[in-house]
């Protein structure tokens, strides 16, 4: 807001809230009101880049520090006193009101629904692995004798996913939130994943192959209870080591390891090897406790990946649109390469990434599948013994290639009347092929499984469609 060109430069805060413009002193005549304001805006101007930084609840320490201070800075301008002159009322008015929003927006984000979401998913998964991991290995029982198995797997990914959708409505705090528990999720779901692998080697060997692998099995041992540790770590389930700690331990055994000589034995060496990547895989991870500060690591409107995935969906769009409207004519090789291109992206142990690439190869297989049927029904040429229960399969599919051609041109909400009508017609569909009595033939049995999983997935696309994910 100009003020002419003789004004003192003003300061606009950060924030999605109004910002307070003020002159930043001194002021003319030096007014103590004026003088005590300024002050205040200093303050102000430090502690709303933390607020509008800040991605925790209101249960957590940081969010109590900046709630007393902004609540104290409210009282002090409110002692401001302005002897009833218009300006200096006007001036304390202005200083309450940023007071006032930086509350607003610190409680709204610590409380909006997406956080509260993020902190739901994230207990789920600390009782998953506090139950499968981190308690056992509490009470005694060493990680090789119990298996991890891969329902515990399957649910931390299951929370991973559901994780990387929540929405954050582009919120700096939510996004911030989201990818800091996100990118733990993932490095544990990732130390399990490698500890399923590892039950198919022929680990440990026996002491007296050589004599270093007493000291090799001891390491080993000592990496299953880091491994244990390090969950604890990445999930909050512990609060008195740090990853910093650990990270110690790891490289000490590493260098403990390059020390021991085993050139005359290839299968200690490859042993030796087999646990010095065990430790390698762990170390990776404990460099996430400060991670989640950098904003180039959540706010991913400038990341060289997702511009790359952004290009190819803007292809797709348009190979999408010309298909809509003109019909095949070659499409499906182009959209093969996009595929290729697409598991190229490189995601960079980023879960936000690796949804938005999913996403992307999920729109380029619904077109795929979309051209195939709609070409297979263009050579279909049934016989006259084409029993009547497959050519009833053959009617749906024709009907779910229209319906699929509506759904990729759908562009709405999920309010939206078109909505409400297209996702009832494809649950019509399978409801018609459930009446389809295959009457003992196999090929309708495959036929009829393969619409049911072709209409489903239809209903998947619409719904992916229109649940307003962002980066």
């Amino acid at each position: 807001m100009g003020h002419g060109s003789q004004q003192p430069q003003t300061q606009q805060m950060p924030g999605p809230f109004p910002g307070y413009s003020r002159p930043q002193g001194p002021y003319p005549g030096q007014h103590p009101a004026l003088l005590r304001l300024d002050e205040v805006q200093r303050e102000i101007a430090t502690l709303g880049p933390q607020v509008c930084s800040y991605s925790g609840l209101q249960s957590d320490r940081e969010y109590k520090r900046l709630e007393r201070e902004l609540t104290r800075l409210l009282l002090e301008v409110d002692q401001v006193e302005t002897e009833g002159r218009p300006e200096l009322q006007q001036a304390r008015k202005c200083a309450a009101g940023e007071v006032e929003g930086l509350l607003r927006y610190l409680e709204g984000n610590a409380t909006h629904p997406s956080r509260l979401a993020i902190e739901e998913l994230t207990q789920e998964a600390q009782c998953l692995l506090n139950e499968g991991v981190v308690g056992p290995f509490r009470q005694g029982q060493a990680q090789d004798a119990f298996e991890i198995s891969e329902e515990l797997v399957e649910a931390v990914q299951d929370v991973a996913m559901r994780l990387a959708q929540v929405k954050t409505g582009g919120s700096v705090p939510l996004r911030k939130a989201r990818y800091r528990a996100l990118t733990r999720v993932c490095a544990v779901q990732e130390i399990l994943e490698g500890r399923v692998r590892t039950h198919t080697l022929a680990l440990p060997l026996s002491d007296d192959t050589h004599e270093a692998v007493q000291r090799i099995n001891q390491v080993m041992a000592q990496v299953s209870g880091a491994r244990c540790q390090e969950v604890a770590l990445l999930m909050g389930l512990s609060g008195r080591d740090s990853c910093a700690h650990l990270a110690r331990i790891l490289t000490e055994l590493l260098v403990e390891l390059d020390a021991l000589d085993v050139s005359s034995d290839a299968a200690v060496r490859n042993y030796r090897k087999q646990v010095v990547e065990e430790i390698n895989g762990l170390l990776k991870h404990l460099d996430l406790e400060g991670e989640g500060e950098e904003t180039r690591r959540y706010d991913l409107a400038q990341n060289d990946s997702i511009r790359e995935i952004e290009a190819i969906r803007g292809r797709v769009s348009e190979l999408r649109e010309e298909v809509l409207r003109y019909g095949a004519s070659g499409q499906g090789t182009e959209l093969q390469a996009l595929l290729m291109h697409l598991d190229q992206v490189d995601t960079g142990r980023n879960p936000c990434i690796r949804e938005a690439r999913r996403r992307a190869v999920l729109e380029v297989q619904a077109l795929i599948t979309f051209l195939d049927l709609w070409e297979a029904l263009g050579r279909r040429n049934p016989g006259a013994d084409e029993p009547p229960s497959h050519a009833s399969v053959w009617r749906v599919l024709a009907s779910l290639c229209d319906l699929q051609a509506q759904v990729l041109g759908f562009d709405g909400k999920r309010a939206d009347k078109s909505y409400m009508v297209l996702e009832e017609l494809l649950t019509k569909q399978l409801l018609a092929l459930d009446a389809v009595d295959p009457q003992g033939d196999q090929g309708t049995k495959i036929a009829r499984k393969q619409a049911v999983k072709y209409a489903q997935n239809i209903l998947n696309y619409l719904d992916m469609k229109t649940d307003e994910w962002e980066y």
